[in-house]
């Protein structure tokens, strides 16, 4: 199950992919990881889901990665007694602590954080942004506004807060739950949902601790703000453009994701960019060609992965929007200029050993046209780092250890496979020729370059390289 690009993708399952024979399908259409989406599935099916994964995992011996996505602090208004109302444009609307019913000038918010931290001159957006407001004057008893965009307006509407830093965590007690859930599971991603600050990264990692990578959605103005802090401590970070274009204007939503992509790629961690990707294949057996275009410019800007939600979770043609997703990340990698604009965006190696050989084994590889660089890592971050580099010829990433595979299986351009460590550096050296040419990544007569770090098992220690000639292979063992 090789694949012929280096961008993975990343496939929600949902009703319309819930069973084995559809998870299967999706892999080998091309979904290179599974993401469970907390907000529509309870333990039982996640851990269904999980099984069933595995179950594919093992029939074709190579990794796949689980992400569990946290759904976050759902905000939402209370009811209206006569059910919908019209909201006007310069109308005055009043959200306060009072329970009862509302009407067209007033309606519950029953979320006292909220009322506590809203200011005049802040924003609210109701019903994914439909409606906008602005505070003319709060206290924490109530918030009176001003419409500045109206609409019709109906129970249980969403809520959301550009301009306020609400002093609450990300994770929910329903989060923690299903975090517990995920983890005891074995999953091997967690996606964070509505962060705000590096602190909500760290509440999570205290929680987790290290049985899964934790990943940071970018969805909120805050986060912006204070994005280099949250690239830090997060392991991946996710370009989540729905809730992104309701809380910023859309137009910036362009240069974010490419600011956000560049920031991760320069500090060597994985970003997702995600939402609305093929969204018309919900309904439709082909994308727009304007969802297309969508597609290949997370590919040029390379996002370690691209995501799709609805359409493969609840859409009509789920194994055929990964297919298609597939063939945009094929063709966009054989496009004669997309090495040449790979290679403008490559940031300066930093000062480590890590990273200053894995650059050079970079530069050797593509000199001297080797077939493959293969990475042994026990940590994972040997390849990591040889993916910052981008590098022209394909990665593979040897490890002994089956939960470094599946985190990897995120990362651009990486091959896993799960093996034995090595006993010594001929053993390094054999076992890479003869896995490299098992997969189809080198042929006889060809050379491929080999990465680790020595002494073997040792985490975050890569400082060595070799060069070595691929002779005739009569079996792949490894």
């Amino acid at each position: 199950m090789r694949r012929l690009r280096r961008i993975k993708i990343l496939a929600t399952l949902g009703p319309s992919s819930s069973d084995s024979a559809v998870i299967r399908r999706l892999f080998e259409a091309g979904a290179d990881l599974f993401r469970i989406n907390m907000s529509h599935t309870p333990h039982d099916k996640m851990r269904e889901l999980v099984a069933t994964i595995r179950k594919v995992e093992g029939s074709y011996g190579r990794p796949i990665g689980i992400l569990v996505d946290l759904q976050g602090p759902k905000l939402r208004l209370g009811t209206f007694a006569g059910g919908p109302v019209q909201l006007n444009n310069g109308a005055t609307f009043t959200l306060d602590s009072d329970p009862a019913p509302g009407d067209v000038e007033r309606v519950h918010l029953p979320h006292p954080e909220i009322l506590a931290a809203l200011k005049p001159g802040h924003a609210l957006l109701l019903d994914d942004g439909k409606v906008r407001l602005i505070v003319e004057d709060a206290s924490p008893e109530r918030a009176v506004t001003r419409v500045v965009i109206g609409g019709r307006m109906s129970d249980r509407k969403g809520v959301s807060l550009p301009d306020t830093d609400l002093p609450m965590s990300a994770l929910t007690k329903k989060d923690r739950a299903d975090l517990d859930a995920a983890l005891k599971t074995g999953v091997d991603w967690i996606a964070l949902s509505f962060v705000q600050r590096p602190e909500d990264v760290l509440e999570t990692r205290k929680l987790v601790r290290g049985r899964a990578a934790v990943m940071a959605k970018i969805e909120k103005p805050q986060a912006i703000e204070r994005l280099a802090d949250i690239v830090e401590v997060s392991d991946a970070l996710m370009v989540a453009r729905g809730d992104l274009g309701v809380e910023l204007p859309v137009e910036r939503v362009p240069s974010l994701q490419k600011q956000i992509t560049r920031l991760a790629r320069r500090a060597g961690k994985p970003v997702v960019v995600a939402t609305q990707m093929l969204e018309s294949m919900i309904q439709s057996p082909v994308p727009t060609r304007a969802e297309v275009s969508d597609v290949a410019t997370a590919v040029y800007e390379g996002a370690d992965a691209i995501m799709l939600s609805a359409e493969s979770a609840a859409g009509k043609y789920p194994v055929e929007a990964v297919a298609t997703m597939n063939r945009i990340g094929e063709e966009c990698e054989h496009d004669p200029t997309y090495r040449g604009v790979i290679h403008a965006q490559r940031p300066d190696p930093e000062a480590t050993v890590g990273d200053a050989i894995a650059d050079a084994a970079r530069q050797i590889a593509e000199t001297l046209e080797l077939s493959a660089i293969i990475c042994w890592t026990s940590s994972g971050s040997t390849a990591l780092r040889m993916a910052r580099e981008r590098p022209k010829p394909p990665v593979v990433a040897i490890t002994p250890h089956e939960a470094t595979g599946r985190k990897l299986s995120l990362v651009w351009g990486v091959h896993c496979v799960v093996a034995a460590d090595a006993r010594n550096q001929d053993d390094m050296v054999d076992r890479a020729r003869r896995i490299a040419f098992r997969d189809g990544f080198t042929r006889a007569g060809e050379r491929i370059i080999v990465v680790a770090g020595v002494p073997f098992g040792t985490s975050g220690a890569t400082n060595m390289l070799r060069i070595a000639s691929i002779e005739g292979q009569r079996n792949g063992k490894a």
